[in-house]
């Protein structure tokens, strides 16, 4: 079995302080893709950087207190691959691979249009790009994971509020369509989607800090395993951990049924 955590941390020095590591020591997992680190190296202590039983992989933004995607792997990889070669993205610090014999697991953090026009379109130049780079890895003769919050809500039963949201990003009809292509055109696999076809609150991975979100389950599945076709065939089971909060994210954990 191969376990595969994603989770967005929004801080990894504030998830640590409620608890994360601590969690996955208990989780068994062979991947911990981590998003939205908000931290440089220099803040990172000995455990962040490396916890018992697992090497630390990270690729930070520029900006401090930004961004910046990492991953623990119980076993090293033969390569590590920090961003996707266009400066004004990988600034960012929005991808990070780590590459096996056979396989390739991937922290992902696709921006947020949220905060304004000017974002909305670093967004779609990320996306732009990404899919012909998704393009290139479906052909790459691993079997690949893509874990990450990928701020897009595919469908209606992937957010509460979707009427109210047609006009925000995350849910617009051209971000939507862009997924829904990578599934179609290029043939990936919403795994979670795949083992819970149906799954409407249940699903959801994220929820606003404003109103009563949290509380009322007025979220977002915005947080996604999606893999090439093989390895996802093996999911056996997946599951969204909300008992303990380390962030407005909750992780996502899929079992597949392969071995590294």
């Amino acid at each position: 079995m191969l376990r595969v955590i994603s989770a967005n941390l929004n801080g990894i020095r504030s998830a640590v302080s409620k608890g994360f590591l601590d969690w996955i020591a208990s989780q068994d997992a062979d991947f911990i893709c981590m998003q939205e680190l908000k931290a440089q190296v220099d803040n990172m202590t000995t455990d962040m950087l490396n916890p018992p039983g697992y090497y630390g992989y990270f690729h930070y933004a520029e900006k401090k207190g930004y961004s910046g995607v990492g991953m623990y792997a119980r076993r090293q990889p033969l390569q590590v691959i920090e961003g996707l070669g266009v400066p004004e993205i990988d600034a960012e610090g929005r991808y990070l691979e780590l590459v096996y014999e056979n396989l390739s697991i991937i922290s992902l953090y696709l921006p947020s249009g949220s905060s304004g026009d000017h974002r909305q379109a670093a967004k779609y130049v990320f996306m732009e790009h990404f899919f012909g780079h998704l393009a290139e890895l479906a052909k790459c003769g691993r079997q690949v994971i893509l874990c990450g919050d990928w701020n897009i809500a595919h469908k209606e039963i992937d957010l509460k509020n979707w009427k109210g949201n047609l006009k925000n990003s995350g849910f617009l009809p051209e971000e939507r369509a862009w997924l829904t292509k990578v599934f179609d055109e290029l043939g990936w696999m919403d795994v979670y989607r795949q083992l819970f076809p149906e799954a409407t609150g249940d699903a959801y991975t994220w929820w606003s800090n404003r109103g009563q979100a949290w509380a009322k389950n007025v979220g977002w599945r915005i947080d996604y395993q999606i893999a090439t076709k093989d390895i996802a065939a093996t999911a056996k089971a997946a599951s969204i951990y909300k008992e303990q909060r380390f962030s407005d994210h909750a992780p996502l954990t899929i079992d597949y049924g392969i071995s590294l």
